[in-house]
């Protein structure tokens, strides 16, 4: 099936027929309906890499380190959602941990003429995400590094720790860990999340007077991570009455070690996520956590990119979200108090 059996079953013309496929401005909706039902009626689908050819192939890489994160999950929906009444399909790359796999798979997306690409890749070279967005429209989540080559949208990590340091401070907690992510310093961002979120609880610390209890125990953002970060902390001479996560399944993790030790949540032990994913919810964990706004960093992402993929803006722009601290069961005042 090809545009001009498109075109004679619809009565139009060929390039009627492609100004749709394209949204092209000034084609009138009864035109754009008569093209699409045509369309669908005789199962056209547009080939990929034909229409590469002609420009544009509307599709969208995303690229993941860990499918695993149902943090990433959610940017997902918000991504998915934004795009659901357009063109564009999203094709996911997961490329797991390695900065050189990472590389690999977005000049795969580039080679294969993707649109744009969404990157939430910690540690994908600096360098790499550059060199990408100098030819192809790109977003990256996450990074706070700002770019005049890519879109960048971001969580207000420093203002999200200090939310979590006030209301353990507010419940009489002195003694507060942070459980982060140690980063890779090899890909070149001078200001990633972890790094973002470390100086906003070390911040938060001093101006509560607690700068003597900072401490930081560095891990990878897993369950596995998150339970050695437990063991450590939880077995330590001073143990701290309360430990905040930069990510929920990390939290998940010391909750694990604490249960191994014999403590409880938040008895013994106060503890708070980030991300505020599905699971902080369930009604066996009720994790308290900070909201990101996961579904909106994706829909926002995803605007910005077809945005800059269609010629709207040429300016790169970050946009910040606000996050929320949800207070749920996993905190309480220090037994001691």
């Amino acid at each position: 099936m090809t545009i001009t059996d498109v075109a004679r079953h619809a009565g139009v013309s060929t390039a009627a027929v492609s100004k749709v496929m394209r949204n092209a401005y000034g084609v009138s909706a009864a035109m754009q309906e008569k093209v699409r039902t045509a369309m669908a009626e005789l199962d056209y689908r547009p080939h990929a890499a034909a229409r590469g050819m002609r420009g544009r192939t509307y599709t969208i890489g995303i690229l993941l380190d860990n499918i695993r994160n149902t943090f990433f999950a959610d940017i997902l929906d918000g991504i998915r959602d934004e795009l659901r009444d357009s063109e564009y399909t999203v094709l996911i790359g997961a490329a797991g941990f390695d900065a050189e796999t990472q590389g690999k798979t977005i000049r795969s997306m580039v080679d294969r003429q993707m649109d744009g690409l969404v990157l939430i890749a910690p540690s994908t070279q600096r360098s790499e995400v550059l060199s990408t967005a100098q030819s192809t429209p790109t977003v990256v989540i996450g990074h706070h590094d700002a770019s005049d080559l890519h879109d960048s949208v971001v969580d207000a990590d420093g203002s999200g720790a200090g939310l979590v340091v006030d209301h353990l401070v507010s419940l009489g907690h002195r003694n507060i860990a942070l459980v982060s992510s140690p980063g890779t310093r090899s890909s070149k961002w001078a200001r990633t999340p972890e790094i973002v979120l470390s100086n906003g609880y070390a911040e938060a610390m001093g101006r509560n007077q607690l700068a003597e209890h900072t401490q930081i125990c560095r891990t990878s953002y897993s369950d596995e991570g998150g339970h050695k970060a437990g063991m450590s902390l939880l077995t330590a001479g001073d143990r701290p009455t309360a430990i905040m996560t930069g990510a929920d399944v990390a939290a998940l993790g010391v909750w694990r070690a604490a249960h191994e030790l014999g403590l409880r949540v938040p008895e013994d032990v106060s503890l708070v996520g980030y991300n505020n994913t599905a699971i902080a919810d369930l009604a066996t964990v009720q994790l308290t956590s900070v909201d990101q706004a996961g579904h909106n960093m994706g829909a926002t992402a995803a605007r910005l990119l077809i945005e800059r993929v269609e010629g709207h803006r040429e300016h790169a722009v970050q946009t910040t979200m606000t996050p929320r601290l949800v207070v749920r069961g996993s905190t309480s005042a220090p037994s001691a108090v």
